[in-house]
């Protein structure tokens, strides 16, 4: 696996194979991989015959108060796991590489962008989708792989890539859990061990409207008040976002009725947040499973 840290030697690096019809699979990372990551790495790996991994922990799509700073960061670690699972090139740059002088250009989805998530982390998206394109435009890639956790991310970025005619199949890939059917996220690190015990809560909430909705009740405001409830029973939990959404245009639904609902969560355990998800199939009909 070879590193590079600026654009030029990367695309120096690129540009024979792509002139030779290699087709490119990148799935752009901010590092302290874990396995759901891998997970990203081996599906590129399956259907590209070159795999660009990126680490970058991309300022522009933190607030503030948020934890730019302290977000963890192991880049040898990482590139051995990446070596390990078959990463052809590694792209590993420093935040004077990507941004030289400060951005005037900004991409952003603002409807979709300013709501669920982004509505408690104003700017975020427009950050992610800043440096998501500028990845694109460096590495050029057939394919781009992003996990399902982050769904709202996903749905903004496939917008994007719509909207703007850019030539990326972007490829959602199931959430990977760990034991307890806690979602692995690099933020886990953070938790203590009092809160990741609690963090279970996440999970079990998406269990818990599966079982709300399976009963039949069809009130969106209601299975959103009852799983409210049933986070916030967990003292250390604070459910900032409860929503249950059309799963492809993440538009509010009016009733459940007969047809597949997301529900998206984001939950704060201490400063940490976790973000979930699950597409619930109503009356007992077998969850759905994201496309």
């Amino acid at each position: 696996m070879q590193t590079f840290t600026t654009i030029a030697s990367l695309r120096a690096a690129l540009a024979p194979l792509r002139a030779r019809g290699k087709s490119i699979g990148l799935v752009p990372t901010m590092g302290y991989l874990h396995v759901g990551h891998m997970e990203l790495v081996r599906r590129a790996r399956e259907a590209n015959e070159v795999v660009v991994a990126s680490i970058f922990v991309n300022p522009l799509q933190f607030g503030a108060s948020e934890d730019l700073s302290r977000y963890p960061r192991d880049l040898a670690r990482d590139q051995k796991m990446l070596e390990d699972a078959g990463v052809d090139f590694l792209f590993a740059p420093g935040v004077e590489d990507m941004y030289p002088r400060p951005m005037e250009t900004v991409v952003d989805v603002p409807t979709l962008g300013s709501q669920l998530e982004g509505s408690v982390r104003p700017g975020h998206f427009s950050g992610v989708c800043t440096v998501v394109s500028k990845l694109f435009n460096i590495v050029g890639p057939d394919r781009a792989y992003f996990g399902e956790k982050d769904y709202q991310q996903l749905a903004i970025i496939r917008r994007m890539v719509e909207d703007l005619a850019q030539p990326v199949e972007v490829v959602g890939v199931s959430t990977v859990r760990e034991a307890d059917g806690l979602a692995c996220s690099s933020r886990n690190v953070y938790l203590d061990a009092r809160q990741r015990a609690a963090a279970v809560i996440v999970p079990r909430a998406l269990d818990e409207a599966a079982r709300i909705i399976a009963e039949g009740e069809t009130d969106p405001a209601r299975v959103e008040a009852a799983v409210r409830d049933f986070i916030a029973a967990e003292p250390l939990a604070e459910p900032e976002v409860v929503a249950l959404r059309h799963p492809e245009t993440l538009a509010e639904i009016a009733d459940i009725g007969d047809r597949p609902v997301l529900l998206l969560l984001f939950v704060r355990i201490g400063s940490t947040k976790l973000l979930d998800n699950r597409v619930i199939a109503p009356k007992k009909q077998t969850i759905a499973k994201v496309a």
